[in-house]
């Protein structure tokens, strides 16, 4: 019988290393929100994923990562260069996402020109950031650089928050908190957003030791995300309820911030990574270089395992 024991200690120790449990660090970014749907609508469960997501801000989220508290992440592009950059092993498993005016940058409504913030106070969040890459592109491409003004270093949400109560002459912030600032014109405006600066990509990460010792689980979990965009399509209004209770969002509300972002299906998953995807990290490389965020240079076709999709 002793041969017995070990055989089933042995299978119970497979099983629990087959299911190892994802855990996904994230943010309220609207964008993300199909994963918590996948959760929510028990998507993930169906397809034999043990998932724990948890809400972490950018620099505490890839401190996770490199610590092992978390072994899954979404996140930008730019973001995950700057993760690859500083040798935290993580490799792009899907394209979650582009912004296309979900992303922006507010000012007040003295301010007519993207010349006119130069000494202002920006509300946005440090170097690593969607919002300062962001923010330095959009500075650049306009002939300013980061320094050019004044930084209030404030996460999206308080970004937003500081800004609607008279914080900041700008806040560089996304949705749901972009929209906060809609919602309010006597505080300011929306001056440009990614859909005339379309530099925010999203997508859906995994540590490498992770994926060696849980391919399948990696597999499902990618497959449970578009499955979460195939339900958003067939029942919208029953998954913006749900994605919605996530940020404390009616579903109609979630409905308009979600009308600004660009969710990705397998087809366009294939179609970014065959054609764009090179080229949006050695530019975001770039940006990201000059402002002395990174110093090693990853390169594009060692940030991705795409035999997942």
């Amino acid at each position: 019988m002793k041969w017995l024991a070990i055989i089933v200690a042995a299978g119970v120790a497979f099983a629990a290393q087959a299911q190892e449990k994802v855990v996904l660090g994230m943010s309220g970014w609207t964008g993300f929100q199909p994963l918590k749907l996948a959760e929510l609508a028990g998507i993930f469960k169906k397809n034999g994923v043990d998932i724990e997501t948890r809400f972490i801000a950018p620099v505490q989220r890839s401190a996770a990562l490199a610590s092992g508290a978390l072994n899954a992440a979404a996140t930008t592009v730019d973001q995950h260069i700057v993760w690859t950059s500083a040798g935290i092993p993580t490799v792009q498993v899907a394209l979650i996402d582009k912004s296309n005016g979900g992303d922006g940058l507010a000012v007040r409504n003295d301010i007519t020109s993207l010349k006119e913030l130069k000494g202002k106070t920006i509300n946005v969040d440090g170097p690593g950031t969607v919002q300062h890459f962001m923010l330095s592109y959009i500075l650049e491409k306009n002939g300013m650089s980061i320094q050019d003004v004044v930084r209030s270093t404030l996460a999206a949400q308080p970004a937003a928050q500081a800004f609607v109560a008279g914080q900041g002459d700008a806040a560089l912030t996304y949705e749901p908190y972009l929209s906060s600032i809609r919602a309010k014109p006597d505080a300011g405006k929306i001056l440009v957003t990614s859909k005339e600066y379309p530099v925010v990509v999203d997508v859906l990460v995994f540590k490498k030791d992770f994926i060696e010792k849980n391919p399948k689980t990696v597999k499902a979990t990618v497959d449970s995300f578009f499955e979460a965009l195939d339900m958003i399509k067939r029942e919208p209004d029953k998954a913006y309820e749900l994605m919605g209770s996530v940020v404390k969002q009616p579903g109609d509300a979630f409905a308009k911030s979600a009308a600004y972002i660009a969710w990705q299906d397998r087809a366009a998953n294939k179609g970014y990574y065959a054609k764009d995807h090179k080229p949006f990290v050695d530019f975001a490389v770039r940006v990201l270089k000059s402002n002395r965020v990174i110093e090693k240079q990853p390169k594009a076709e060692e940030m991705v395992d795409l035999r997942f999709q």
